[in-house]
């Protein structure tokens, strides 16, 4: 059956991942080596959106983050003059735009307007469970046993000490629901976003989803805009540029490369880290306590990591209209 039949197309096999040594053996696999890049970007984003909030409108932050990165992505689809998604593809493009580009920076800038970074990281700390499971159900993975355990146990681990670090539920509020909202769309925009990487690319794919997204998120960035230009101190734009730059724009080339390669429920757990490091850049930027608790919990966290990541991952044909062939 050929890829033109909507009937039967499923998703297009995983990149390439490992490097090739001089003398022609395999090298390092290079899935997780481009997650971690993607993780390393991705650390700083929330001491940088709380650094902006603080002098910009949380809408002007979420919104206009995009807004910037998108310009960059159109200019990059213009030099390369990179082809056009098909129809499907734009359909699930529209899942990336809706979880990574809209749904996250806008429900992370609102939540840090009153949740510490530091707090903040480790409620996202659940975000590479959620993404094992949308792989599950959009990529028809299937990880072992294992994995799972090493998954959950790293999730509870996170719960565990968000609960500790906020004094109980009573200690938990508006903004860790905006945080965990944040979580179920990225995950969602993650576990599609590496599946498009394996047929567009990893950079087209989050380049044509900052188009997408582009006429959307002028609406956010206007209302931002409503008072007047802002008068923000230079570390809020710094911050800004960065979040527009890096986390919203050359991060994702690294991360969607490493998705792309997968298993995407394997890759995802490396940002079991990302809690660390982020407390780690919280305390240095923001002054915010990194505690006995937060070291313990990042030990944990980083070891559940460790073995989700190089637990075994099958896979299982999933038919899906619009989809390339899936080689077994």
């Amino acid at each position: 059956m050929n890829t033109h039949n909507s009937a039967t197309q499923v998703f297009a096999p995983p990149l390439p991942g490992r490097q090739t040594r001089a003398g022609g053996g395999a090298g390092l696999p290079q899935g997780p080596v481009f997650g971690f890049l993607g993780v390393l970007a991705f650390s700083f984003t929330l001491p940088f959106t709380r650094i902006a909030v603080q002098d910009l409108d949380p809408l002007l932050v979420g919104g206009g983050r995009a807004v910037v990165a998108a310009l960059l992505a159109a200019a990059v689809l213009l030099a390369t003059r990179s082809a056009r998604p098909s129809s499907a593809q734009w359909r699930r493009l529209a899942i990336v735009a809706a979880g990574v580009v809209a749904g996250f920076p806008l429900l992370t800038s609102f939540a840090l307007q009153t949740v510490p970074a530091s707090h903040g990281a480790v409620v996202i700390g659940l975000l590479p469970a959620a993404t094992a499971v949308a792989a599950v159900l959009r990529a028809g993975e299937r990880p072992s046993i294992r994995f799972w355990v090493a998954s959950l146990a790293g999730a509870c681990a996170t719960v565990g000490f968000v609960l500790l670090d906020a004094g109980g539920f009573s200690g938990l509020g508006a903004g860790d629901l905006l945080l965990l909202g944040a979580v179920v769309l990225a995950a969602f925009g993650y576990a599609e976003g590496g599946l498009l990487a394996r047929e567009l690319g990893a950079w087209q794919t989050i380049c044509w989803a900052l188009v997408l997204a582009l006429p959307a998120m002028l609406i956010p960035t206007g209302m931002g805009l409503s008072a007047g230009f802002p008068d923000a101190s230079p570390a809020a734009w710094l911050a800004f540029g960065y979040l527009a730059v890096i986390s919203m724009f050359l991060g994702f080339f690294a991360w969607y490369r490493g998705l792309g390669i997968g298993p995407i429920s394997a890759i995802s757990q490396i940002q079991l880290v990302q809690p660390f490091l982020t407390l780690a850049w919280a305390a240095l930027l923001l002054g915010e306590a990194f505690t006995l608790t937060n070291g313990i919990g990042a030990v944990v966290i980083v070891a559940c990591a460790g073995v989700a990541v190089r637990s075994r991952v099958g896979r299982r044909a999933v038919h899906h209209p619009g989809r390339l062939r899936k080689r077994s």
